[in-house]
C-alpha cells in the first residue's frame, strides 16, 4: 500500500513552507516568489494599515531568479524600492 500512497499522495500531507516576512517603515513585506520552471518571478505582497484599514497591493515583476533564497531576497528588495518610491501611494 506504501506505493499507492507515494503515487497518490496519500498519507500526511507536507505542509508549505511559510513566508518570509519584514518589516519596513511600517509596512508588512511577504515574498512570494512564484515558481516557474526552475526559477521564480519576483512577488511580494505589500500591506499597512491606513487610517485604521488594513491595505494590500501584490508587486509582480517580469524579474525571475534561480534559486529560492535569491529570490526572496530579490522581492524584498524590489518591495522596498517601490515602497520608497511610492509610498502610501501604492494603496489608491
Amino acid at each position: 500500500m506504501s506505493i499507492f500512497k507515494k503515487l497518490f499522495g496519500g498519507g500526511a500531507e507536507a505542509s508549505a513552507p511559510e513566508a518570509p516576512v519584514e518589516t519596513y517603515q511600517g509596512f508588512r513585506v511577504t515574498a512570494t516568489p512564484v515558481a516557474e520552471g526552475n526559477t521564480y518571478r519576483v512577488s511580494a505582497l505589500i500591506e499597512k494599515d491606513v487610517d485604521g484599514e488594513p491595505r494590500s497591493h501584490q508587486l509582480i515583476r517580469a524579474d525571475t531568479i534561480q534559486g529560492l533564497e535569491d529570490a526572496q531576497a530579490a522581492c524584498f528588495r524590489k518591495a522596498k524600492q517601490v515602497i520608497d518610491e511610492q509610498g502610501e501611494r501604492l494603496f489608491r
